[in-house]
């Protein structure tokens, strides 16, 4: 695999010239024609479909108009409920409401079921559609059901990604999706294209899984991709089914890129057939000269089955590698363990070494990435006839929808799994995300699946509980379940795959899956449970702003998980400040109290009283602020907590990880960087001011109270640079804080403190 320095020109589909030295002299001898980079750049696939759903009339600034939005049952109510507030009156554009995230309805009584019956009356209310529990996973039903070549999907889900067939989606947190839902745009500056320019074909028993682990490996830590669109071109491209393809491609975003895109072809037209939309079919491919600010390329055929270590997508090594330096790679595991758990408990792998080799406890194909059809063929070819004991070793396998789940019976290849001692499943995303298939404590699962982060998998640090996955494609998942729990690859097995055809069953979803048609109905009630609470109200921003660090993560990386923990806490997602309770609960158990002592003093100043009553430290940070800024007193601050994190948001699309901040009286966020464009946004766009300050010595620590003055001004200025100071004992010590450019509909989110607030005032 190889990632260019520089720009990179691909001419007629196959041919690449990095855009050094003679290039230019290069593409001329090529083609004929003289090459001018600006032109060049509007013959990728992508900016053809961005520049058609594009609104603004810049193609720099872009307000893009989706044509189709996507939720799932962690997001769907608390993206209504924030609309209703806004003045929804019905949806503007198809709205897809699945339930495959808290579809087990087995924890907090009514809740989950509370929330599906919301989200049904809500598709009959305002004219979407209602996926019910266990018929599809949300990524699954949009491929089936919603992908259209040259097509833009919004998904309130990090994994939505529809490349493959042609379609450009984007996963980004709920308000992004109320934007659309009101008759707003998505707002943008044009991302950078990288393309990923394949040749070859992948080997016998190398599945997807080991193709985007590889690419994972390679671009994650150096930020290659970061917001940018993947371009998947070349003729390697050709050689991969687009079951193949689709499982490539739900894996970028880990590499925290922006969207994907692939050329089409045949294939893609045969699988819109076989689902009974050849009409979505588009022909999509770049132009005969097309400039790629990047590219990465890779000849399938040299790629090896791979895994993904604990605790993160990039942690990656062959197989054949990580057998081969097991000590050692175990030993390098363990030493990020104790940083990623700030060693509060013991985790180990050695005792998984048995004779030499790995032993793992666990398997799972499952969700978007694993539960595909040929993933599940393909493991049913090199299980078929097998045990996988009666050890410790379980194998568990969700085919991603019932329509597949009913080939699999159909075919045979159900029974072949079922009678190995593996166990089948209906459709349902919770192994992804810590709600169901939890390991025993210290139990090491590989899987199929789509995040291997700290406590992902379901185990609670705060309860000495600590178990861990690796990820891993179908197929070497299938030849370790063969092996009774042996780590085993694909490769070193001798199968013939049948490769069945696959026959989709449309009934399904006819019996099941309600459609309005895009008709609504303003009579329909909605159904509330008792635990569908509103948002809080939430107040402007400030002139000033006095701020308390209550938490500082040193990890280099802090996920979304890691800000509000996924598993049994989402049954808490449509209730606002019952879900803030477990903010940061895993990472910094302290959090919660600190920041809701805090929010004391804000409640206060909205009262119209003095904070030093409920808050009386405040009395003494004032007297050293006041002190410099005589001006300043409590008409006209507001008071508020901030955390410090190296890199946080990396991982899941969803709000709750910056609004769960914002209930509790958040007021900013201090990093580094962020990881991905998607937590920025939900700052953003929960009225947080997502504030950058320099790599190296911080200036502050936890406990510390900040100022930050004029800041109204500043940002109502349009400011990238803010004058900030650490309150000490000998009074305000100055330091630098700075912000990315904001747009201006950005900047009124913030000045109006969220935007709930922004669309009531406007």
């Amino acid at each position: 695999m190889k990632l260019y320095e520089n720009g990179v020109y691909l001419i007629n589909g196959t041919d690449l010239v990095e855009a050094t030295g003679d290039y230019q002299a290069k593409i001329q001898n090529m083609t004929g024609k003289s090459v001018n980079q600006e032109d060049a750049a509007k013959e990728t696939i992508a900016y053809g479909i961005l520049e058609s759903h594009n609104t603004s009339g810049n193609m720099e600034k872009l307000a893009v108009k989706f044509d189709k939005l996507t939720s799932h049952d962690i997001t769907y109510v608390g993206i209504i409920q924030t609309a209703r507030a806004s003045g929804l009156e019905k949806f503007p554009i198809p709205y897809i409401l699945t339930n495959c995230h808290n579809s087990l309805c087995a924890v907090g009584g009514t809740i989950n079921e509370d929330d599906h019956m919301f989200g049904l009356s809500a598709a009959k209310k305002y004219g979407g559609i209602y996926v019910p529990p266990h018929q599809a996973v949300i990524h699954q039903f949009a491929r089936e059901m919603l992908a259209e070549g040259g097509k833009m999907i919004l998904g309130s889900d990090s994994h939505t990604r529809y490349g493959a067939l042609g379609t450009m989606a984007m996963g980004e947190g709920g308000p992004e999706l109320v934007k659309q839902l009101l008759n707003k745009t998505y707002d943008i500056n044009m991302p950078g294209v990288v393309g990923v320019y394949m040749t070859g074909t992948p080997a016998k028993g190398v599945g997807p899984q080991d193709i985007a682990l590889a690419i994972i490996g390679e671009v994650f830590d150096r930020g290659y991709v970061k917001n940018k669109v993947m371009e998947f071109v070349g003729p390697g491209v050709h050689n991969m089914s687009v079951d193949y393809r689709i499982g490539v491609d739900v894996m970028t975003t880990e590499t925290t890129c922006l969207s994907s895109i692939w050329e089409t072809d045949e294939k893609t037209e045969e699988f819109y057939e076989i689902h009974g939309r050849k009409e979505a079919y588009k022909k999509l491919a770049p132009g005969a000269i097309a400039y790629y600010d990047g590219m990465i390329e890779i000849d399938l055929s040299e790629i090896k089955p791979m895994i993904a270590m604990p605790f993160h997508p990039s942690n990656t090594y062959t197989i054949e590698e990580l057998k081969a330096n097991l000590i050692d790679i175990i030993d390098d595991v363990e030493k990020r363990a104790r940083v990623s758990l700030d060693n509060q408990v013991d985790f180990t792998l050695r005792d998984k070494v048995r004779n030499g080799q790995l032993y793992v406890d666990q398997g799972i194909i499952a969700g978007c990435a694993g539960g595909g059809y040929e993933n599940i063929t393909d493991a049913a070819d090199i299980l078929r006839g097998a045990s996988i004991g009666a050890d410790e070793f379980t194998l568990s396998i969700y085919p991603a929808s019932t329509p597949i789940y009913m080939e699999l019976v159909k075919n045979g290849c159900a029974a072949d799994l079922l009678a190995t001692g593996a166990i089948l499943k209906t459709a349902f995303c919770g192994p992804c995300f810590g709600a169901g298939d939890t390991p025993s404590n210290n139990g090491f699962s590989i899987r199929h699946s789509t995040r291997n982060f700290p406590n992902r998998e379901g185990s609670k640090l705060q309860n000495g509980q600590i178990s861990s996955v690796a990820l891993m494609d179908a197929r070497s998942i299938a030849a370790t379940a063969a092996n009774k729990g042996y780590l085993t690859a694909a490769t070193d097995i001798d199968v013939d795959y049948s490769k069945p055809k696959y026959y989709f069953d449309h009934r399904i979803y006819d019996r099941r899956v309600f459609d309005s048609k895009g008709v609504a109905n303003p009579e329909e009630e909605l159904k509330f449970g008792p635990n569908i609470k509103d948002w809080p109200a939430m107040s402007a921003l400030p002139e000033n702003m006095v701020l308390k660090v209550v938490s500082e993560i040193h990890d280099p990386v802090t996920t979304t998980d890691e800000l509000i923990p996924s598993g049994e806490t989402s049954s808490y997602r449509s209730n606002p400040l019952g879900l803030a309770e477990f903010t940061l609960s895993r990472k910094d158990p302290a959090y919660v109290s600190r920041a809701k002592e805090v929010q004391k003093g804000q409640k206060a100043l909205e009262a119209g009283e003095h904070p030093c009553a409920v808050l009386p430290e405040i009395k003494e940070q004032m007297a050293k602020i006041k002190a410099k800024f005589p001006e300043v007193d409590h008409t006209n601050i507001g008071i508020g907590s901030t955390i410090f994190a190296v890199k946080p948001g990396d991982g899941s699309a969803r709000e709750q990880a910056a609004s769960c901040q914002k209930v509790l009286g958040g007021w900013a966020n201090i990093a580094n960087e962020y990881a991905t464009k998607r937590y920025r946004s939900n700052l953003i766009n929960w009225g947080m001011l997502p504030f950058l300050i320099p790599d190296g010595d911080l200036p502050f620590k936890n406990g510390d109270y900040l100022f930050v003055p004029g800041i109204k001004k500043a940002i109502q200025d349009a400011k990238t640079e803010f004058e900030a100071y650490v309150v000490k004992e000998d009074g305000l010590h100055p330091f630098k804080l700075s912000m990315d450019e904001l747009t201006a509909d950005e900047r009124e989110i913030i000045l109006d403190g969220c935007l709930i607030n922004y669309y009531k005032s406007h």
